[in-house]
């Protein structure tokens, strides 16, 4: 028995400097519109339509995108990938407009911190799933413990939100590596993007560290340490998190400065690779397979978000197969706040976050390496996650 059609939105950063996501997005949305054309849910079969609009990377447009699916394309449930700025703006215009949405990629501290909020507080529309702060923190220490036991390590953040956050006495890295016995010297804030680093070197001279651990950009990161070698400074391990979890594509930094961070021995936080020992919920594909279609499909590396891209589709058609009335969006959050479900990012579980609305993803430890094809992004510690098999062995830098 056929019934109304369904839509689902996606709020895709097609343009500007967050397109790496929409990369995978529109991958992910292509390879599954076979199974994504139409749900059953009980003994109802709807088809589904898929709306896209472009974030173009900024929050004004996002805003506007978020509108357009809702009042024009009828959205039942939207979707998203974005960053620090964008997310915030497309959640609460889902907020605002009362339509289901579901988002990924930055940590569940700043999803809520951005969004005026604290732990605890529930949304009605709203939910997310990704990893802590706090993870990142506990595998960064364990890379800084594997290369030299407990020391000052130079905190290399910026003036922004991300820097804020990751100096927060209750949300950053502080409270989960100073009770490991690591001493966090905050080398000074610095804007992005960065035209000089001589002042940050100063202190981590003067204060004698030898590990640093940032979420700078490729680029101020590579400044960073040309500079700290020019002082004769050599860090032993650079940790750092954002644009340095992706391998390299035409639109982020130039291969040459990924080879200078691969020597650098810069490690970061890997939260979906190949080798995770997941399956897609809607057609069965692994980890690998999915990998593999997306190099040969495109001709371009596999990125960590393209798990959590095919993730999100797999949630969206979960929802609207299971929901009471999958035409009515508050039936359609109502099932998302309930939702339990192993996808090909890992289990999402909404009834057990840390926070309402928040889904939580297991972190491991990855380093740069060089590979044939250029630098290759191996796993290297997987501690929090020993189901993820090692690719590598963490390697002080050259």
């Amino acid at each position: 028995m056929s019934s109304a059609s369904l839509c689902v939105g996606v709020v895709a950063p097609l343009t500007g400097r967050l397109a790496p996501l929409g990369s995978p997005l529109s991958y992910a949305l292509r390879r599954l519109a076979p199974r994504l054309a139409h749900v059953r849910n009980g003994g109802r079969r709807h088809d589904v339509t898929i709306a896209v609009r472009d974030s173009r990377s900024d929050p004004d447009a996002a805003r506007q995108a978020v509108r357009d699916l809702a009042e024009t394309d009828g959205a039942h449930v939207v979707l998203t990938m974005a960053g620090t700025r964008v997310l915030p703006a497309v959640t609460n215009a889902c907020e605002a407009a009362r339509v289901p949405c579901v988002s990924t990629t930055f940590p569940w501290q700043a999803y809520i911190h951005t969004r005026g909020v604290g732990p605890g507080h529930r949304f009605r529309w709203t939910y997310h799933f990704a990893w802590g702060l706090d993870d990142i923190a506990a595998v960064f220490a364990d890379l800084w413990e594997r290369v030299d036991g407990r020391g000052a390590v130079g905190c290399l953040w910026n003036d922004d939100l991300q820097g804020g956050l990751l100096r927060h006495d209750r949300y950053g890295f502080a409270p989960v590596t100073s009770p490991r016995g690591h001493t966090l010297v905050d080398l000074g804030a610095y804007r992005e993007p960065a035209d000089d680093f001589h002042a940050q070197v100063g202190r981590m001279r003067e204060h004698g560290a030898d590990l640093v651990t940032s979420a700078a950009t490729a680029t101020d990161l590579a400044l960073f340490h040309r500079q700290a070698r020019e002082a004769g400074l050599r860090p032993r391990l650079i940790t750092c998190s954002r644009w340095l979890t992706y391998p390299h594509t035409h639109t982020t930094p130039a291969p040459d400065v990924h080879r200078e961070l691969a020597d650098a021995g810069v490690a970061t936080l890997v939260y979906w690779s190949p080798g995770h020992p997941y399956r897609s919920s809607l057609d069965g594909t692994t980890c690998a397979e999915l990998a593999h279609a997306y190099q040969q499909d495109t001709g371009a590396a596999w990125l960590q978000p393209l798990g959590l891209a095919h993730a999100l589709l797999e949630t969206a058609h979960h929802a609207l197969t299971v929901a009471d009335d999958p035409t009515d969006r508050a039936s359609v959050a109502m099932a998302l706040a309930g939702t339990s479900l192993d996808t090909i990012a890992g289990r999402l579980d909404w009834s057990r976050g840390p926070t309402p609305n928040i889904a939580l993803l297991p972190l491991v430890g990855g380093q740069w390496h060089h590979g044939a094809e250029g630098p290759r992004l191996a796993v290297v510690s997987n501690r929090a996650h020993p189901g993820v098999p090692l690719t590598g062995e963490l390697a002080s830098a050259r």
